[in-house]
């Protein structure tokens, strides 16, 4: 009898075979299944009822892509290890912090546990386990060589993640330059600028022109905050929206990255390093070129070189080699051009391509250390141009009335 789709979890209590109570929680498809299976336990259940799910999510941590790498790897250890499958989900989902990694683990695992084959377990949960993914598991479960391929998923997962990451610290840190600048800026207008401005008022004479900007600067802040403020979250997801729902601002914006200073090229770096990656794990797998290029399209993560890679796959498909097909496109440098064409000749085209991708994976995480170093000293140059010129503003006429006495 096949399982449902989805399990759920069930707090039990009862008495184990020497008589003592017991209660824990277990996931299954019905109260009945669960009395079923905790009497092969030899636990005789006395309630067995649905666990309660918390108003709100209960504060439940989501499923991050990081943690499905070290659900990966772990599965992998467990498999090269001797452990069978199904055991294996056990051991994992009982080390496992997060309760809803926890119960996606040991769904996967009812699911497998009914015949319903790994990569087919996985494919009911597409949130998590993309096509890549799962057709990489398929093919090892095919060749009988699941702890091998799980392995490899292992690695491409951790390496694309700690490239996202390095993209992020990269990002992150000229962000909050510009979100530390904004709200100094904020305070200083709205709290420092009209104590001056009650000086002023009593000055007889003309005010200087940059002071009298500051000064009607500091009177719309404080008269229209509230509307600035929406208006930058406004903005912020107006922008988030565009870029997911419409291809071509998607795309507009992945080529105006691509040409920004330093960013760009850390963008670039890993963009080559995650077509890299990809390739090399997908044809390790044995995965036929041209089904390989169709996850690597994808996994590019930017507009611009996706449509690259879907032009290199529709000549591939037409027997031009790899690399002449990456060539054509103009978007590779020569030096993965040329590592392209000798794994092509020599047959090893997966290791070739490892090179390439820890390489660029190398150069992002310099380029990172680069930007951080020289951001360290940008923002304070920033904040020091702001808070210097808003004080020079409130400090000139006074500089004047010295002056003239």
């Amino acid at each position: 009898m096949a399982a449902s789709s989805t399990a759920s979890m069930y707090v039990y209590k009862g008495v184990d075979r020497k008589g003592k109570s017991i209660q824990g929680e277990i996931s299954g498809n019905s109260s009945a299944l669960i009395k079923a299976q905790l009497l092969k336990q030899g636990i005789s259940a006395r309630s067995v009822r649905k666990k309660p799910k918390p108003l709100f999510g209960g504060g439940k941590k989501p499923i991050k892509p990081m943690d499905i790498a070290i659900f990966t790897r772990q599965m992998a250890t467990m498999m090269k290890a001797g452990v069978p499958l199904v055991q294996s989900f056990e051991i994992v989902a009982d080390g496992v912090e997060n309760p809803a990694l926890k119960e996606l683990v040991l769904s996967i695992r009812e699911d497998v546990a009914a015949g319903g084959g790994f990569a087919n377990s996985l494919r009911k949960h597409p949130r998590h386990f993309d096509d890549l993914f799962c057709n990489l598991v398929d093919s090892g479960e095919q060749s009988g060589a699941l702890e091998t391929m799980l392995d490899r998923i292992a690695l491409y997962k951790e390496k694309t993640e700690a490239i996202k990451a390095k993209i992020k610290k990269a990002m992150t840190y000229p962000i909050a330059v510009i979100v530390v600048a904004v709200i100094v800026t904020g305070i200083l207008l709205v709290k420092v600028v009209p104590q001056f401005a009650e000086t002023f008022s009593s000055f007889g004479a003309d005010l200087p022109a940059f002071t009298l900007f500051v000064l009607g600067l500091s009177d719309t802040v404080q008269d229209l905050w509230f509307f600035i403020l929406l208006g930058i979250i406004a903005a912020g997801f107006a922008f988030k929206e565009a870029r997911l729902r419409n291809k071509k601002f998607a795309a507009f914006v992945d080529r105006v990255t691509l040409k920004l200073p330093v960013v760009g090229l850390i963008v670039f770096n890993s963009i080559l390093a995650r077509f890299a990656r990809t390739l090399s794990t997908t044809f390790a797998a044995g995965v036929p070129l041209i089904d390989a290029l169709d996850s690597v399209a994808g996994a590019t993560g930017s507009a611009p070189y996706q449509e690259a890679v879907e032009k290199v796959r529709d000549d591939v498909s037409t027997g031009i080699q790899l690399n002449a097909a990456m060539r054509a496109t103009g978007k590779f440098p020569a030096m993965v051009l040329q590592m392209t064409a000798i794994g092509e000749e020599s047959g090893a085209l997966d290791e070739m391509l490892d090179k390439v991708a820890v390489f660029y994976e190398e150069a992002v995480d310099n380029l990172v250390d680069n930007l951080t170093s020289l951001l360290e000293p940008l923002i304070m140059a920033v904040l020091g141009i702001l808070v210097g010129g808003l004080m020079i503003a409130m400090y000139l006429p006074i500089f004047q009335i010295g002056q003239v006495v």
